[in-house]
């Protein structure tokens, strides 16, 4: 009896020592990948320390939760942070910085490019749990079909420009390219050219550099390289991809699950950016959610042993090798994974390395804080440019003035 008691009250005690720490991030099929991972890799490594993961993702709008839920003091330990927005939300002091809880070759030991995009005001802020880049897919069937070479990592926009036009006009109905209106898609190629979204006194100008990009960019419908999305019936080029409406898309490995879902069949390949024939330079951004910890949590250390089971070595092998993302840790670029004779590896290996030096100028999808108010006028100029309401000058003109009235440059 006594022994049985001892028994009893040593599990409760254990119980009673259990550390529970509360994570979130978005829903939808999200859900099932962190469900996975928690219960195949992160959990069973916390046992042993004791402490217990409540995983509660978020259906809806994630990011006007987060803030009112940290507004209300009801924010998890641990949550998603996204760059689009990271910065200003580390600028609230809601998020607690992580420099006390990750040595420096803990941080060593992701990308740099990630680590710098957590970086806010000298401290580290997140760390990123995946990350994504744009790389070019082409239809291998179509380019067989219009008798044109494949694009390959050489090509600059001019050879790219060249392969594109010949497929439009040999095939019919297929444009070369499926073109958005859309800053996130665009901006790579301004970047190559040297142009940076702000100078040293946090404005934005529109330059040479910038118009050059701009011009080519918004002349490939003139000049018969591709269409534009909405007259393709689609708002994104993997839409136009996906339906073999268009040659070439512009996407990131997200495009991988669908086409696997929207055309199982589709014979595809990917290579990098085309390179800016000026500067023999390429652009990209680095799109990337972090995991973060809440300033105000009461179980900052446990916290701190999740965030880094959850971004661990093993968690992210388990992620990769089911080809749900991208691996934020530099040692896991010579993964097998990568050289797997696979359409889906090779799109992951290409995203991978355009983080990295085959990107040339990459920055992080964010904006100090402006989002998409700072996108807008861009946006604005690219549709009215390509639609021909507006000529270069004009929509340049407006555009670089809006952009002067938010960032206050006079």
């Amino acid at each position: 009896m006594k022994r049985w008691l001892l028994v009893v009250l040593t599990a409760l005690g254990l119980a009673v020592a259990q550390t529970q720490v509360r994570i979130s991030g978005w829903g939808g099929p999200d859900t099932a990948v962190v469900s996975g991972l928690l219960k195949e890799v992160v959990q069973p490594q916390l046992d042993r320390e004791n402490i217990r993961v409540l995983y509660e993702p978020i259906e809806g709008d994630y990011t006007q939760w987060l803030f009112n839920a940290l507004s209300a003091g009801t924010a998890p330990d641990l949550f998603y942070v996204d760059i689009f927005w990271a910065e200003s939300l580390f600028a609230t002091g809601r998020v607690a910085p992580l420099d006390a809880y990750f040595s420096r070759e803990e941080v060593q030991a992701f990308l740099p490019n990630l680590v710098q995009a957590f970086t806010y005001r000298g401290r580290l802020y997140g760390i990123p749990k995946d990350f994504n880049t744009l790389a070019l897919i082409y239809n291998k069937d179509l380019f067989d079909e219009a008798q044109v070479p494949y694009p390959h990592q050489q090509d600059t926009w001019d050879s790219l420009e060249g392969k594109l036009r010949q497929v439009q006009t040999r095939l019919k109905d297929v444009a070369g390219l499926c073109l958005v209106a859309d800053f996130a898609r665009f901006g790579a190629f301004a970047f190559a050219t040297g142009w940076k979204p702000f100078d040293a006194q946090g404005h934005t100008v529109l330059d040479q550099n910038f118009r050059r990009a701009f011009e080519w960019y918004t002349g490939l419908v003139r000049r018969g390289a591709a269409r534009f999305a909405q007259d393709l019936g689609e708002g994104w080029t993997g839409g136009c991809f996906g339906g073999e409406k268009a040659a070439v898309a512009i996407e990131g490995a997200w495009i991988a699950g669908f086409l696997r879902d929207k055309a199982p069949n589709l014979r595809y390949g990917t290579t990098f950016l085309p390179l800016d024939p000026v500067t023999k330079r390429r652009g990209n951004f680095v799109f990337t959610v972090s995991w973060s910890l809440n300033a105000a949590s009461k179980n900052k250390e446990a916290a701190a042993r999740v965030l880094k089971a959850l971004t661990s070595p093993q968690a992210q092998q388990w992620v990769l090798e089911r080809g749900l993302a991208i691996p934020s840790r530099k040692a896991l670029a010579q993964n097998p994974y990568f050289q797997r004779p696979t359409k889906e590896a090779e799109l992951n290996r290409v995203v991978f390395l355009g983080s990295t030096a085959q990107g040339g100028n990459v920055y992080p999808f964010s904006f100090r804080g402006l989002g998409g108010d700072w996108m807008r006028p861009i946006n604005e100029a690219l549709a009215a440019v390509i639609t021909g309401q507006k000529n270069v000058d004009q929509a340049l003109r407006e555009a670089q003035a809006a952009l002067d009235r938010l960032t206050g440059r006079r």
